[in-house]
């Protein structure tokens, strides 16, 4: 499966379904079949229904708040549907998400979930095997806990660096995002359970996350955030979509019959059913008609919209009788192809964590990104004797992100710091996962003394750092769902601290765990820079192989960093300076919005679909690290290339490894057409592992999407005819082999 995985090399397969833009693949009429007997089916037990019945389906309940509202068992969760048992409709349990099977502050007492890594370090290793691995992983897990369904799939770009649910996605780029997601999706899916893709659309900052109103153009938005939606439903093909909080254009987006009805039912012919974010219906038959199939966890919005409200619509005319069968039949037919249906998560199983937690583990080791090694440091000398460990908790553990994601782990919490204020209060804590790189380091290097002391004092950590042969400072950044970060610095005056100890001690090496993107206002005197982000339960194991060399550094950046604030888009979370303390966790918790009279505000995206890598390129800012970018212990040249045009766009070379030592490279190939003025874009990658002096012959397929523009006159995709620029490169801003091909003029369906 890992070699088909990464022949996914992003050419025209992934347009099945895009009228004439691809060849049929193999099987493919196969699976048109089968879903069409999927939904016939589906209709069929809808037309035994009874009204009543049909409307049990379309709301679910919020199990902490819904106790006596079914006979049913309620297990402490996210979701709860109960079943129609004389028709063969199973009972419904969901869960969070994309991390691993989700125990936020422990409504569970003692049920423990393997962690991945962040879906930001899943998208740093370019793998969708990985990407899969991960998805099959805590799918298995969630059907051994009677969970049907995952909240998983988060696929939202990352717009601003500062955004406080960065961690929970794939990066700035819809094709990697899309990619990536897509085998996630499919990875949690194999296992006969169904995944979400969410947040559609336009979710892109926590301040104000329920009565943001995203505004951007049709054109812009198809190219960026609803392409990376897009591909990943084709590749992932979930069972369900999940609206988001926010308006996108003026409209709620679990209302707005543009992107329910027109885009994503209608252009991507989705076949699944829609589902609300928890707390984000706001009407009956608006939402209805719009194309909302399902109200979610219905004690957290405002009213319960989809019970006797839309009976009464029906009876009334407001909401057609057709409209509610439909959406029933696309809920039971989510549930058919996924397997759900027929094989229902009723029994507990037991679950073979020790197996799963390197599953996560190879996640971590693949997605650390090497940022800087002046001098080779990195990987550690087996020489060095006293070797001290500054900050982070690095004794008991590594840092974890907050909000629905949060799993409690195998292992469980070392540090677990409750929030007193602030719009996560309700359902976060600061917790670290018990794999201490303190104990990983001293197994690793079991000839150095490897010590640890907390760096609350800069001066002890210095004198410290000076007496040992070299210092690692952990410097941690706690981000979480329903809150921005007011800025990009490291919180706790931890710079302060990395220069200090970065004067002691020359030989001074920085392992960031952070949510995205910070600053480093240190990195002139920092010779070596590892971005670990939230590695997951196995993080302490796999920082301790990076650094120690038992593991070549493979990962590469899905996101830019930015050298300052003000080279992004937005330099803050638009609207952190309008509202009050008491708003903006209004503003943030689900359903409760409207109870503080809170009005909408906008949040202009004129970056448009040039988001982040593109948006430097456009704006000739360099940034301090770049998209892709990412070090090796050996290096890596790319030889021979042969570009290709005509109907598609294509280049083929060698990528050989030129050092001492076995490692993965990540080419990346980038396309823009000769003369226009836009940014290159992403247009095809591929993980490559060889040994010292190997080579091997890999060609990359431009994907078509990204030749395009997207044409609201046609309306569809249009790739112009002529001369396209294509650079194959290590990230983003690199050009030292730029060829050109002459690709023919197309369009594709939208």
């Amino acid at each position: 499966m890992a070699k088909t995985i990464h022949g996914w090399l992003l050419g025209a397969t992934l347009l099945s379904g895009i009228g004439g833009a691809a060849p049929v693949v193999a099987g493919q009429a196969a699976k048109q079949t089968a879903a069409q007997d999927a939904r016939a089916r589906a209709a069929a037990i809808v037309a035994k229904m009874t009204l009543d019945e049909k409307i049990a389906l379309v709301h679910g309940l919020f199990p902490p708040m819904a106790k006596g509202k079914t006979p049913n068992e309620l297990i402490p969760s996210a979701g709860h549907i109960d079943g129609i048992a004389h028709l063969g409709v199973p009972l419904i349990r969901e869960s969070d998400a994309s991390l691993g099977v989700a125990n936020q502050i422990e409504q569970r007492k003692g049920d423990v979930a393997t962690a991945l890594p962040s879906s930001l370090a899943t998208a740093a290793t370019f793998d969708p095997a990985i990407a899969r691995a991960g998805g099959a992983m805590i799918g298995a897990e969630a059907r051994a806990k009677r969970f049907s369904v995952l909240l998983a799939g988060g696929v939202n770009l990352t717009r601003d660096p500062w955004n406080g649910r960065n961690f929970e996605y794939l990066g700035e780029d819809p094709l990697l995002s899309g990619m990536m997601a897509g085998a996630h999706i499919a990875g949690v899916q194999s296992n006969h359970i169904v995944s979400t893709v969410k947040h559609f659309a336009l979710n892109a900052q926590e301040t104000g996350r329920t009565v943001v109103d995203a505004q951007l153009g049709e054109a812009a938005l198809r190219m960026s955030d609803l392409l990376a939606f897009q591909i990943a439903i084709e590749t992932g093909k979930p069972g369900s979509v999940m609206c988001a909080y926010n308006k996108v254009n003026g409209d709620w987006a679990c209302e707005n019959a543009h992107l329910l009805g027109d885009v994503l039912k209608r252009d991507w012919g989705y076949r699944g059913w829609v589902m609300s974010d928890w707390g984000a219906v706001h009407s009956t038959a608006k939402a209805a008609n719009a194309g909302l199939d399902q109200e979610s966890g219905q004690e957290l919005d405002h009213a319960v919209y989809f019970a006797d409200a839309l009976k009464a619509d029906i009876a009334a005319g407001r909401v057609p009788m057709a409209r509610l069968d439909d959406m029933v039949i696309r809920y039971l037919t989510g549930l058919i192809e996924t397997g759900a249906y027929d094989a229902p998560a009723n029994d507990a199983q037991s679950i073979p964590y020790d197996a799963h937690a390197e599953v996560a583990q190879r996640a971590a080791e693949a997605g650390i990104v090497l940022l800087k090694n002046d001098g080779d440091l990195l990987p550690l000398a087996r020489t060095a004797k006293r070797v001290v460990l500054i900050g982070g908790r690095a004794d008991v553990g590594v840092l974890s992100g907050g909000g629905s994601s949060q799993v409690r782990s195998v292992g469980g919490a070392p540090v677990e710091i409750p929030l007193t204020s602030g719009a996560a209060s309700s359902f976060a804590r600061v917790t670290w996962h018990a794999s201490s790189p303190l104990a990983a380091i001293r197994a690793a290097m079991p000839q150095a003394q490897v010590t640890w002391i907390d760096g609350r004092d800069p001066a002890a950590a210095a004198a410290a750092a000076k007496a040992a042969d070299v210092a690692i400072v952990f410097a941690t950044q706690w981000t979480t769902e329903a809150q921005d970060v007011p800025d990009l610095s490291l919180p706790d005056h931890q710079d302060d601290l990395i220069v200090a100890v970065a004067a002691a001690q020359p030989k001074t090496i920085a392992v960031m765990e952070t949510g995205g993107p910070v600053l480093m206002p240190w990195l002139s005197a920092v010779p070596a820079v590892l971005q670990a982000w939230y590695p997951g339960q196995r993080g302490g194991p796999a920082i301790a192989n990076i650094l120690t060399g038992r593991v070549n550094p493979s990962g590469r950046l899905p996101i830019t960093f930015p050298a300052s604030p003000t080279q992004a888009p937005r330099a803050a979370p638009v609207g952190l300076d309008r509202l009050t303390a008491a708003e903006a966790q209004a503003a943030a918790d689900p359903g409760h919005a409207s109870d503080h009279q809170l009005a909408s505000f906008p949040v202009d995206y004129a970056e448009g679909a040039d988001v982040g890598y593109r948006w430097y390129e456009k704006t000739r800012a360099t940034p301090l690290f770049a998209f892709g970018h990412g070090l090796s212990y050996t290096r890596f040249a790319y030889r021979n290339p042969v570009v290709t045009g005509g109907a598609k766009l294509s280049i083929s070379f060698e990528v050989v490894n030129t050092g001492r030592v076995a490692g993965a490279d990540v080419p990346q190939m980038y396309v823009a057409r000769e003369g226009a003025a836009t940014p290159m874009r992403l247009a095809g990658f591929q993980r490559v592992m060889l040994k010292p002096g190997e080579a091997k012959r890999i060609t990359l397929v431009a994907e078509p999407r990204i030749l395009a523009d997207y044409d609201t006159a046609l309306p569809g995709w249009r790739i112009a005819g002529g001369r396209y620029r294509v650079a194959l490169a290590h990230d983003a801003t690199d050009r030292a082999l730029v060829s050109t091909a002459s690709v023919t003029a197309a369009t594709m369906k939208p």
